[in-house]
């Protein structure tokens, strides 16, 4: 009997740049041109049927015109079309039209064309380079940073996937004009969420300033963009595999998840962590750590922003506590959750944990009273 050791030992640098900024898609092909990706001269643009027209199309022809091979790929718009029924459609196009390895993947829009498309590029030919191209300000807030790519199932959400990091994020906030304010409040769910784990200061601009993303501002957008992805580097930085401190994006994401799922999607992405960041403010008051005041205010903010603040009466609350069982953070069969502390902070409940275990009961109580 004999044992053969493979050392396998390698240093990954997968560092990149967001750029931010006003229509971005002449910098995009200048990039290209350039050698962001070395010498691939083969791009699949993978976009949803909305943002066809009003980007994937434009980019496509971008790239045409630059003298590379490129096809576009398309799929329906929504939170159900991120599946695994998806991400065989394109990879089997891609095979049908001659990519290999020697391919590209372009994400043009918002966080299901980027997770989708960017799970693909992880396993296409055991590993491609990918682009995400952001054009929602939830993509911005939520895809831009950190390299989680994935699918839902009918049984979870997000647990088929892997970590995959893009070459370069490209921010376009112009394109935020184009979405419908419905878009734009559920991107802003995202953003006040990272105001309330991470930044006092950051929540307070946003109580001062709603108004003037909701009009696209261009230097309160800005601002926006580069707090968003400030505050998620800081935290992936530290945690890249979600191994302890980064359990604190999914702030809000226990109840909201599982509402989404409930609601058959009739409810957006943002729209139901809203009501899941009221439900987690209402336990972190219940357990002592938010006063009555900064619960207030955070309800506040997300009233403010247009966003849900209540379970609406179609959902049934029993299916949705049983969903709440398929939440990742889920740990031998027991609800645990993250929990704000204050504004702008996160309970630590002992060195390098940052969710506690919450009883059914607890749970069923604070979703019943919403």
């Amino acid at each position: 009997m004999s044992t053969f050791n493979v050392e396998l030992k390698k240093v990954v640098d997968d560092s990149y740049d967001i750029e931010i900024g006003f229509s971005l898609e002449e910098k995009l092909i200048l990039d290209l041109k350039a050698g962001l990706v070395g010498n691939i001269k083969k791009y699949v643009v993978v976009t949803d049927s909305v943002v066809k027209d009003l980007y994937g199309e434009k980019i496509h022809k971008l790239i045409e015109t630059a003298g590379f091979k490129t096809d576009l790929i398309v799929f329906e718009a929504g939170e159900k079309s991120k599946t695994r029924e998806t991400k065989e459609y394109v990879e089997d196009t891609m095979l049908s039209k001659g990519y290999r390895r020697d391919c590209c993947i372009i994400a043009v829009g918002g966080g299901v064309v980027t997770d989708l498309a960017g799970f693909v590029a992880g396993t296409y030919g055991r590993g491609v380079p990918f682009i995400n191209y952001a054009t929602t300000l939830l993509a911005s807030a939520d895809a831009s940073v950190g390299g989680k790519t994935a699918v839902d199932t009918p049984l979870a959400t997000n647990l088929i996937g892997m970590f995959n990091q893009p070459q370069k994020v490209y921010i376009d906030i112009a394109a935020w004009k184009t979405l419908p304010k419905r878009q734009l409040s559920s991107g802003l769910a995202e953003t006040i969420k990272h105001a309330c784990l991470a930044s006092s200061d950051f929540f307070e601009y946003l109580e001062k300033n709603i108004d003037k993303i909701m009009a696209v501002d261009k230097d309160v957008c800005e601002k926006v963009a580069e707090e968003n992805c400030s505050i998620k580097y800081h935290v992936v930085m530290k945690d890249e595999r979600e191994s302890g401190l980064r359990e604190v994006l999914n702030l809000g994401h226990t109840v909201g998840r599982a509402i989404e799922t409930v609601s058959d999607y009739r409810l957006l992405h943002g729209e139901a962590l809203a009501i899941g960041m009221v439900a987690e403010v209402n336990l972190a008051k219940k357990m002592g750590y938010v006063t009555e005041e900064e619960r207030t205010r955070v309800i506040n903010l997300y009233q403010k922003a247009q966003l849900p603040t209540e379970i609406p009466d179609y959902i049934d609350r029993e299916a949705l506590v049983k969903k709440l069982y398929t939440d990742k953070k889920v740990k031998d069969g027991k609800l645990r959750f993250v929990i704000q502390n204050g504004i702008g902070a996160i309970v630590e409940f002992s060195p390098g944990v940052y969710a506690t275990q919450v009883e059914e009961s607890v749970a069923r109580e604070i979703i019943m009273d919403m």
